[in-house]
């Protein structure tokens, strides 16, 4: 579907003084907010004299943004503006500056906003009530298929679903929100016209179809490594909120989960084994207030969203509980034993575990064994 472009879109002139505002050296985007709240626009920021400036920034800010551009500097702004221009023209495409009335609010009020974002898709997802889905690249299947079912049983719900494209847990979540009404989004970590990781093209074009592509970054931008990181305030701040399925306890996701706690939105978090790594980070937040959920009627209800008479919905296979069930019989089992039974690793197996268990249909005992509860 094609974003739709609202009145006024910045003129080329408007569009580099942007562009420089943004590239200008030692001025980051906490005084480029402060020289624009003061100042009204880029264009009077580099028209203001000096004494306004040093009222406002540094001394060697104000010297750098009052530094004329050379020729082949102004050269090389003029023809990323035009090269911007002619992008924002393709079907789909939808550049906003920190002014235009289709920014998304919840992303213009948390500290640092991009000045400029670049959109592909539905544009109209990025002021949607949404929720980030989150967890780690290498990803247990167990994990991967929590995230996908949660993911459209909230988009279902109504909610887009937002997340950082990455393989894992956030490939799962957008496939997942795909299935749903709410949809999904995407916040990427380089340029708007470049797909990382490659091995999510598909799910990429998918998005970009049907739900919507966001990034901060300049098209052509590579995939930098410091810029995954700074993309995830990004993603929290676009949310109402920020669940991790699952994570260890260095993992990104958990910087997701801080700067969200910073920006005043939820955090949820799915357990899981004591024993499991990617679990550890999920607990760690738990432990430091975030809010423990086993099923999508847990966020709703949390979010003042779950319909009258909505089951929560399990996310594992009623077929599957079965062959669980199944396997351990009357007497208790370890894990490992099921885990060969069910032609599974013990890893993912964990999960599934602790699920029945909090289901209550199992009951964890001393060394490692499992045993059936009748219900």
């Amino acid at each position: 579907m094609q974003a739709t472009e609202t009145p006024n879109p910045p003129t080329a002139s408007a569009l580099a003084a942007w562009l420089r505002l943004e590239q200008t050296d030692g001025v980051g985007l906490l005084s480029a907010h402060r020289l624009l709240r003061a100042l009204g626009s880029p264009q009077a920021v580099f028209e203001a004299g000096r004494e306004q400036l040093l009222a406002l920034v540094k001394p060697g800010q104000a010297d750098a943004l009052l530094r004329p551009l050379d020729a082949a500097a102004a050269a090389a702004l003029a023809a990323r503006a035009e090269a911007v221009l002619a992008w924002r023209e393709l079907p789909g495409n939808l550049f906003l500056t920190l002014d235009h009335p289709a920014y998304p609010p919840s992303l213009r009020e948390i500290d640092a906003a991009p000045l400029m974002l670049y959109v592909k898709g539905r544009a109209e997802l990025l002021t949607r009530k949404s929720l980030a889905v989150v967890g780690s690249r290498n990803a247990s299947a167990q994990g991967m298929h929590n995230a996908e079912r949660m993911a459209q049983a909230l988009s279902e719900a109504g909610l887009t679903i937002v997340s950082g494209l990455a393989l894992g847990i956030d490939a799962a979540a957008h496939a997942g929100g795909l299935r749903g009404d709410g949809s999904t989004l995407a916040v990427i970590g380089t340029g708007a016209d470049r797909i990382y990781p490659a091995g999510n093209d598909k799910l990429a074009r998918r998005i970009a179809e049907d739900g919507c592509i966001v990034s901060e970054y300049g098209l052509g931008t590579p995939p930098l490594r410091d810029n995954f990181p700074r993309r995830n305030r990004v993603i929290s701040g676009l949310v109402r909120g920020v669940l991790v399925v699952e994570a260890a306890a260095k993992s990104g996701s958990l910087i997701t989960a801080r700067l969200a706690v910073s920006q005043g939105r939820d955090v949820y978090a799915m357990p899981g084994s004591v024993h499991a790594a990617l679990a550890k980070g999920c607990h760690r937040l738990i432990r430091e207030g975030a809010k423990l959920v086993e099923t999508a009627a847990d966020v709703l209800e949390d979010m003042h969203m779950l319909a009258e008479g909505m089951a929560a919905r399990p996310l594992i296979d009623d077929t599957f509980v079965d062959r669980v069930l199944d396997a351990i019989g009357d007497h208790p089992a370890r894990a490992d034993t099921l885990a060969a039974a069910l032609g599974q690793s013990a890893a993912e197996l964990q999960g599934q575990l602790l699920a029945l268990e909090l289901a209550g249909l199992l009951e964890r005992l001393p060394g490692g064994m499992f045993q059936r509860l009748r219900v």
